[in-house]
């Protein structure tokens, strides 16, 4: 057998959300509710599947590799030049090529303790050494990030909305953490549910590209816009930066029907504002329940919340799937805590009622 790189044999393989279809399958269920992805419930705007409808007569031609048109829409939309964006398969995979275009064996990244997993995975890959620091209170703490900066610190990542906690870091906190940072080392500001935030504290990371050369700010098409399946995200950073994560891009990343389908998502931005009104009173109707219940839980920002269900995460899991409502557990520092996606006001009373049923049969088998 080849012998691998050292640095991916004891790295753990992602686990998605479970599949609607397993758990159909497995537990012979009719109806399954999946509130463990943080997809948009609503679907992508109608004009997306106009758009995917037309390409189906190009499906023989490749893609545009620059995605020339989409990058023209969003630069338009976002206030940037055409040069300061790139596509991505997902958000996700643009953390993997800012991982291949800068890391060396040795050099030193930054993260919180927990965070979105494909930062460390991506980083152990290029034979990074990932510094984890704690959460405070569910949040990123920037102070105790900037004192375990050295001299072989390349990046450190802030996710914001994080998850899996769904806490923000506000636009003053922002700042005065990027006036500390050190010019050579970039800070990757991973917004991917920035448009579900209605918090006025919230900043807008694009505001930071002009001040701080060292700033990369990803967002994706996977989740307000509910294009998940399509995989199509992007960064928006200095042209410098962007010209050199292009150099390790894969020549057709995206193909033309997620281009299209996002060029069209774009384009309806009342979708956009319905279901961010919509994702709001869904994280008021479960809070309420969960203070009814007397649960703990981190202030929800993104389409998802994290609560504290009073015993094993994966205990919860598992009997609230057995009643057809998939949720994530198994969150190393957090492990009596479940993460739930906000979903239809039906799915989430539906989220509520089997909680609520699995807390008592807990409390009547104690």
């Amino acid at each position: 057998m080849m012998r691998p790189k050292s640095q991916i044999v004891n790295l753990p393989v992602y686990q998605p959300g479970k599949p609607i279809e397993d758990v159909k399958r497995e537990l012979g269920l009719d109806e399954v509710i999946k509130l463990a992805s943080n997809e948009n419930p609503y679907g992508p705007s109608p004009k997306v599947r106009e758009a995917i409808l037309k390409e189906m007569e190009n499906l023989s031609i490749y893609p545009d590799g620059g995605a020339v048109e989409l990058t023209a829409d969003l630069a338009d939309f976002l206030g940037v030049n055409t040069d300061q964006i790139i596509f991505g398969c997902g958000s996700d995979e643009i953390i993997a090529l800012i991982a291949r275009a800068f890391f060396v064996p040795g050099d030193e990244t930054i993260m919180a303790d927990q965070t979105f997993s494909v930062y460390k995975s991506n980083s152990d890959i290029e034979g990074a050494v990932s510094i984890e620091v704690p959460l405070a209170d569910g949040k990123h703490d920037l102070d105790a990030m900037l004192a375990k900066v050295s001299d072989r610190t390349k990046i450190i990542w802030i996710c914001n909305p994080n998850n899996p906690t769904g806490t923000i870091l506000s636009e003053q906190e922002m700042t005065a953490f990027l006036d500390k940072v050190p010019a050579d080392v970039m800070v990757i500001l991973d917004e991917a549910y920035c448009e579900f935030v209605t918090d006025p504290s919230y900043p807008n990371g694009l505001q930071f590209l002009e001040k701080y050369p060292n700033v990369v700010v990803l967002r994706t098409f996977s989740k307000i816009y509910g294009l998940a399946s399509l995989r199509i995200g992007y960064g928006v950073a200095r042209p410098e930066i962007i010209k050199l994560i292009n150099k390790v891009r894969e020549p057709f990343n995206t193909t033309r029907a997620a281009q299209a389908a996002a060029k069209a998502a774009l384009k309806d931005q009342e979708h956009v504002s319905n279901c961010r009104k919509a994702n709001a009173a869904g994280i008021v109707q479960i809070q309420e329940a969960f203070d009814r219940l007397g649960l703990k839980y981190f202030p929800a920002h993104g389409n998802f919340i994290m609560v504290d269900v009073g015993k094993p995460g994966a205990e919860v899991f598992d009997s609230l799937l057995r009643k057809g409502i998939i949720v994530r557990a198994g969150h190393s520092k957090y492990p009596t805590f479940i993460r739930v996606s906000v979903g239809t006001e039906e799915q989430n009373k539906a989220f509520i009622h089997a909680l609520e049923q699995v807390l008592n049969e807990e409390k009547a088998h104690a």
